[in-house]
């Protein structure tokens, strides 16, 4: 059957079976991407706030990365276990990490909406708002998470979309999404006026809308392995499975929402409101640099799991070669983009002679060792599609943790203010990113090829 052979990766170029997953879900990712730039673009331009809603949705942030931690814990933790057990011809253990992954996804979302409607106003004046933006990121945080649970059930299940070699549905699952976005958020923004509360609202629908989708997929009759009901109850032994290769994504989402707090508070403290929107930039320009090596990640991850399940050794190292040199390239070339046109970069954003002015720097210092980072990014993919979570956690607690919250707490208080901030990024992704790849080739490449005996 046609379905059976798209999911054999043991077969074939390792390449064209990375690209073949790698294309769509990067053309997927480029459309949720511009999405976010847009959405970023109108409320910078909101008439008579200048960059407060822009501020206020940024303060945010970090809330909605630890919902998207919550879907890494199952869907980044779930697809590798899937597609191993694929690898090895045990289907039925497959379906039952899927079913119950999808249940640990249904009860953390519900879990998250509670928590995050109760405590939102604590939170966020914790992370960074301030008197001015708070209603802002109140309205905002609101709405969006109403739709917690689809968003969760959304980036995890996908995951299980791709792992069967299905790129072309995964990537309409995002597709969908940022399109409902695109449609809806300008009409309930400017024509309904209702400001932040239409962009999270919007993307609340849109997210609804993907849940669908993936759901419809995975019980239908053209998916590979099919999410059962029968294979829904927990097992306490695949939970723990399922959480410890989770832990990675886990615990590199939410180093990422404790850097932004971090970033937030002390931009804050020494910069003010105008800052902070910088960093809500940055981080906008940041999805869409790193959108490519996500898709990446997504189309290599599959291949690399299924062949080391069926001990293809020698197709594991093709695919290492091939992602960590794609990922390097683009990241050079994006790094080169950064360096060359960062004064046009901001000017998309807004036309804030003080935005700018204070922007480009910040931009320039940010990204400054952005290829280094790529290292470490194209490392922790590898270490996940084998199954190394305990590697893939200390190197995403290594750079975000150990090194960039202290420095962000340190450089700012030595006189170096909201400078501080942006440069201790760069610090942390040559330091992180050499240890990270040197590991994954020393311990993990060099292994492989004693393992074929070569």
């Amino acid at each position: 059957m046609p379905a059976v052979d798209k999911g054999d990766f043991s077969q074939g170029s390792v390449s064209r079976a990375i690209l073949r997953l790698v294309v769509p879900m990067t053309l997927a990712q480029l459309v949720n991407v511009l999405y976010s730039l847009i959405s970023k673009i109108y409320l910078a331009r909101l008439p008579g706030v200048e960059h407060l809603a822009l501020s206020g949705v940024g303060v945010t942030l970090p809330i909605i990365y630890i919902i998207m931690s919550v879907a890494a814990l199952c869907g980044s933790g779930g697809g590798p276990l899937f597609a191993i057990a694929r690898g090895k011809g045990d289907d039925d253990e497959a379906e039952r990490i899927m079913g119950n992954a999808f249940t640990m996804l249904l009860f953390s979302g519900i879990v998250m909406t509670i928590l995050v409607l109760i405590f939102r106003r604590p939170l966020l004046f914790l992370f960074g708002a301030s008197g001015d933006t708070f209603d802002f990121a109140s309205e905002y945080l609101t709405f969006y998470s109403l739709g917690s649970l689809f968003v969760i059930i959304t980036l995890g299940m996908n995951a299980f979309i791709n792992a069967q070699g299905f790129g072309r549905i995964a990537m309409l699952t995002v597709v969908i999404g940022a399109v409902v976005n695109l449609v809806l958020e300008p009409i309930f923004i400017f024509v309904f006026g209702m400001g932040v509360r239409g962009a999270a609202l919007s993307t609340v629908i849109a997210q609804f809308c993907s849940a669908i989708w993936v759901m419809r997929f995975l019980t239908g009759k053209k998916a590979i392995l099919r999410l059962k009901l029968s294979r829904m109850k927990l097992s306490a032994k695949r939970v723990r499975r399922i959480l410890t290769m989770g832990l990675p994504g886990f615990t590199m989402i939410t180093t990422t929402s404790l850097s932004q707090i971090i970033a937030n508070v002390m931009l804050q403290t020494h910069g003010g409101d105008m800052y902070i929107g910088i960093m809500s930039i940055i981080n906008a320009l940041r999805e869409v640099i790193i959108m490519p090596i996500f898709g990446l990640e997504r189309g290599a991850s599959p291949v690399i799991s299924f062949n080391f399940g069926a001990n293809k050794f020698e197709r594991v190292r093709r695919a290492i070669k091939f992602k960590v040199s794609v990922t390097v390239l683009y990241a050079t070339f994006a790094w080169i983009m950064v360096m060359l046109f960062p004064d046009t970069i901001m000017r998309i954003f807004s036309n804030d002679p003080e935005l700018i002015a204070a922007g480009v720097p910040a931009l320039r210092v940010y990204f400054a060792m952005f290829i280094f980072m790529s290292l470490q990014m194209a490392s922790q993919g590898i270490f996940l599609g084998l199954g190394r979570a305990k590697n893939a956690i200390f190197f995403a607690l290594l750079r975000k943790a150990i090194l960039v919250v202290p420095l962000m707490l340190i450089l700012p208080t030595l006189g170096m203010g909201t400078f501080g901030v942006f440069v201790a990024e760069p610090i942390s992704q040559v330091i992180g990113g050499l240890a990270c790849f040197g590991t994954m080739y020393f311990v993990v490449y060099k292994k492989l090829l004693r393992r074929d005996g070569i």
